[in-house]
């Protein structure tokens, strides 16, 4: 498969794992474990930059939906021209899991803290430290399973 055609099997299981882990994060918000995620927090970063002018709640909603839905789609094409292998589906969730911890890894520990969105890992001092993790293995598991999925050369 070509790098366009990986590219954008990765982009729609970007898409896909985006939408498996809000699902996801809507049961961990009912259980009272997720308090401000992280694309409402970039959003309001943006806000305290002066890039945001005092946004109404609905477009503050609008905003994190897109963030949170581009920075899936993102991170899925991102993934797709790492992962070059051909495998089961099993195979290929199992990997998708480490992707995703990788890209969990590389954004908590270097992006978001050095864009002053959110304090690395190791400087919490909570257990919800944990959810991101879960988040991104989640997100890793649909990824790499709807990745297999939409390869037609793996028939």
């Amino acid at each position: 498969m070509g790098f366009t055609r990986r590219a954008a099997s990765g982009a729609l299981g970007g898409l896909g794992g985006t939408l498996v882990l809000t699902g996801f994060r809507q049961v961990l918000a009912a259980a009272g474990l997720v308090g401000v995620t992280a694309p409402e927090q970039v959003i309001a970063r943006l806000e305290e930059l002066g890039l945001l002018d005092d946004p109404s709640p609905e477009t503050r909603r609008v905003l994190t939906a897109v963030a949170h839905l581009a920075y899936g789609v993102g991170i899925g094409s991102a993934l797709s021209l790492l992962r070059r292998e051909r495998g089961g589906v099993a195979e290929e969730t199992a990997v998708g899991t480490a992707l995703g911890l990788l890209a969990w890894g590389a954004n908590w520990s270097v992006l978001l803290p050095s864009t002053g969105v959110h304090r690395p890992p190791w400087k919490e001092r909570t257990p919800k430290v944990l959810l991101p993790i879960l988040d991104h293995a989640v997100y890793g598991a649909a990824w790499g399973f709807l990745y297999r999925a939409s390869r037609s050369d793996l028939v």
